[in-house]
C-alpha cells in the first residue's frame, strides 16, 4: 500500500482528500512533524484559507525550511500550490520559493466573479506523468481568488478571463490550482498518477 503524508498547514478540510486517497488504495496521515514529513514516500501540501496564515503555521513548525529540501514527490493543492511559489500578493506573503513565480489577485468582472469557482478544462498541457490520461474534455474543479501567471514551470493552463497556471512542476514538486479530490474521475486519475510518480 502506498503511503502519503499530508502536511498539516491549517484551515484545510482534509477528509475529502484522505477519502480520495483511500479509494486509490493509499494510506495517508496528517502531520506537521518535520521528521515524519522527511521520511514520507510522498507528501501533499493542501491549502484552504490565506497564504499569510498558512505560511505562519508552516514557519511555526519549522516546515518553511524543511519543505523546500524534500526530494520525494510533493504535490501542492490549491493554496498549497501557491505556497510553493516565491511570493503571494495575498497578505504580501513570502512563500516557500520552490517555484520562481508570483501569486497575484484575480480581477473580478461582471461576467467573471472572484473567486473563480466551478468546473473548467486544462489547456496547453505539457507531457508529464502527473497528467497522463487527461484529455481536452476533462473538467476539474477550481475554487480560488489568487492565481499564478503562466511561467516556465507551468504544465497546463486554464482560462478565466485570462490564462492561469492550473498545473505546475519544478523538479519533484508539482502543484494543481484545482482540487483533484473534488474533480471526479479526472481528479482521481491525477491523484493516482501522483501515487505512481
Amino acid at each position: 500500500m502506498k503511503h502519503v503524508v499530508i502536511v498539516d498547514s491549517g484551515g484545510a478540510n482534509l477528509a475529502s482528500l484522505q477519502f480520495a486517497l483511500t479509494r486509490l488504495g493509499a494510506q495517508s496521515a496528517v502531520s506537521a512533524d518535520a521528521a515524519v514529513i522527511r521520511a514520507a514516500p510522498r507528501v501533499i501540501l493542501p491549502g484552504v484559507g490565506s497564504a499569510r496564515n498558512a505560511m505562519a503555521r508552516l514557519s511555526a513548525a519549522g516546515l518553511d525550511a524543511v519543505l523546500p529540501t524534500l526530494d520525494q514527490p510533493v504535490l501542492g493543492i490549491c493554496l498549497g500550490m501557491q505556497l510553493l511559489c516565491d511570493f503571494s500578493e495575498e497578505g504580501d506573503t513570502a512563500c516557500l520559493g520552490i517555484i520562481p513565480a508570483r501569486v497575484t489577485r484575480l480581477v473580478s468582472t461582471s461576467e467573471l466573479p472572484v473567486p473563480h469557482m466551478g468546473w473548467n478544462t486544462l489547456r496547453e498541457r505539457e507531457d508529464d506523468p502527473l497528467l497522463a490520461g487527461i484529455g481536452d474534455r476533462d473538467y476539474v474543479y477550481f475554487v480560488h481568488g489568487f492565481a499564478v501567471v503562466p511561467n516556465p514551470a507551468t504544465l497546463a493552463a486554464t482560462e478565466y478571463g485570462t490564462s492561469l497556471s492550473a498545473v505546475v512542476r519544478q523538479r519533484n514538486f508539482w502543484g494543481t490550482q484545482f482540487h483533484p479530490e473534488r474533480s471526479g474521475q479526472p481528479g482521481a486519475r491525477i491523484l493516482g498518477n501522483f501515487l505512481c510518480c
